[in-house]
Parts: structure tokens; sequence; C-alpha cells
């Protein structure tokens, strides 16, 4: 027996990361309300023709694995920017949380997850030969970028061992203590990377 409109919604948003059965019931709700509301009828519409053209369109930056609607992305493209450093990420999302902060001019190279033997993720299920197709003469440096936690450490002790017979120097984002962080609520894990960490005042 075929699924209602409604229920189907649901499940297909329910797919999205993140997205909760709750959450994704609530959303298909709010479409459904919005787009038979006043001067609104159009979300549903509007919302199936984003993801659709955005689908069609999206494509991997020739250079980095940047998601972009062109063959470079707006930071490879830039020529402002030093092609000497490489910082190395996980996500789409990492490139766009660096380039908020404002501090890094340098380019970058997005692998597309982190290594995890046990969701069987592997090496070949990165963007690892695109990196290693990058490092000539120009660059001269790699700065690994992945997260804090087990599978982002993994990973960059990979992509730091593929690197550097390269000849480039290595570096790692510093972590440890947030700005305004109190030591007595600060988690063991961190404080011990943030003593690991320490360098010279």
């Amino acid at each position: 027996m075929s699924q209602d409109p409604i229920t189907r919604l649901a499940l297909e948003l329910g797919r999205l990361p993140g997205i909760g059965e709750r959450s994704a019931q609530r959303l298909a709700y709010y479409v459904i309300k919005a787009s038979h509301g006043t001067g609104r009828k159009s979300l549903a519409h509007d919302l199936a023709t984003a993801l659709v053209e955005c689908v069609e369109q999206a494509r991997f930056c020739g250079t980095c694995q940047n998601l972009t609607t062109s063959a470079l992305c707006g930071v490879c493209s830039d020529s402002r920017r030093d092609k000497t450093v490489i910082c190395v990420i996980e996500g789409v999302a990492d490139l766009r949380a660096i380039e908020a902060s404002g501090g890094y001019r340098g380019v970058y190279h997005v692998l597309h997850g982190s290594l995890s033997p046990l969701e069987g993720v592997g090496p070949d299920d990165l963007r690892l030969r695109e990196l290693v197709a990058r490092l000539g003469d120009e660059v001269k440096e790699i700065i690994l970028a992945t997260n804090a936690d087990v599978e982002g450490d993994a990973t960059a002790l990979y992509v730091a061992r593929l690197v550097r017979p390269y000849g480039l120097k290595v570096t790692r984002l510093a972590s440890g203590i947030p700005m305004g962080g109190e030591l007595e609520y600060v988690d063991q894990a961190t404080l011990g990377r943030a003593l690991e960490n320490r360098r010279d005042f």
C-alpha cells in the first residue's frame, strides 16, 4: 500500500542528517501549512525548485573539492589568496567556519569525510588523491584542521604521513581551552589536550 504524501514527505525529510522523526514531521507540516497560507503558496514549489537546481548545478571545485557552481570556487579563483598554504578540512561547513573567523588567507582542501573503519570509510572514500595531485613546488605548508575526535585525529595522522615525503611543513590546529572558559568546567580530554599543546608565552 502506497504511503500518503504527508507521511512520505516526513520520511524523506527524516533522511537528512540531524533531523529526527518529530523534527521531520514538524517541517512537513510547516511546508504544507505555509504553502496553503495567504500569500505564501509558492513555498513548496520554491523549495523543490531550489533543491533540484542545487543538485543539478552544484559540482566539486576542480582544485580544492569545495562545492561550487563553477569550475573553481571563490577561494581558489581569488588571486589574493596564499596558494602556498593548504588547510585540509573534513567538510564544506568547516570551510565556512574558518572563513567566518577572518583570520586565514590561504587555500583549502575538502576531504568530504574522515576515516572511520567502523562505518566503512577508508582512504579511498576521501579526496586524498586530489590533495596529493596539488603538492607541487608552490605548496609549502599543510594545515590539518580535521575535527578533534577519534576519526579526525586518525585522518590527520594519515594525511600527515601521506604528505611528509614531499618535504612540506605539516601543522595541526591547536585545540584546548576555549576563550572565556574556566578550568574547573573544562572536560578532562580537552584539558589534557591543552596541556599537550601548550606554547611559549
